[in-house]
């Protein structure tokens, strides 16, 4: 069972978002993108963006970032500072700056970490703070380094779950 460690604002600058979006139909058999996440590793996906700067990342990992807009868009990529360039194959979207609302999601990362259940629990912590998400928000999973790649004594590690608020 997933467990929230820490819950906390941070405010993020304008960004740009570079990946590849998803939709509804790229789902897989269990209803979810981890086979898309497997070809992104298989496939050396994320060595273009790497190659941008992992230093210019914001947030310090590779993302996958969902909204409703016009239908659900689900993004595998990472986070830049705006006007970064775009490397011929992937496609990007420009996110304003906003305050985000993120919690620590403590627990295996083997599939107790995603889903429904998680969402939810993060988003009664965020309306338990008093804060307000945004219309038509983004919520993304964020696979911080070191936070979510190394795993601990019990295997467990943290995911970075946010999502944008109300300004």
């Amino acid at each position: 069972m997933a467990e929230l460690m820490k819950v906390f604002k941070e405010s993020f600058p304008p960004l740009r978002l570079i990946g590849r979006r998803y939709t509804d139909a790229d789902r897989g058999s269990d209803g979810g993108f981890g086979h898309k996440w497997n070809e992104w590793f298989e496939k050396g996906g994320f060595e273009p963006l790497d190659q941008l700067g992992e230093d210019q990342q914001i947030g310090g990992g590779y993302v996958g970032c969902m909204r409703y807009m016009d239908g659900f868009e689900y993004w595998i990529g990472a986070f830049f500072p705006e006007g970064t360039p775009v490397p011929d194959g992937y496609e990007y979207v420009d996110i304003p700056a906003a305050e985000v609302g993120i919690c620590w999601i403590y627990g295996s990362p083997d599939g107790e970490l995603y889903g429904e259940e998680v969402h939810d629990m993060c988003q009664a912590a965020i309306d338990k703070a008093g804060w307000q998400i945004a219309d038509e928000p983004w919520f993304f999973e964020l696979y911080n380094c070191p936070r979510f790649t190394t795993p601990d004594q019990e295997g467990k590690v943290i995911l970075d779950y946010g999502v944008y608020l109300k300004g």
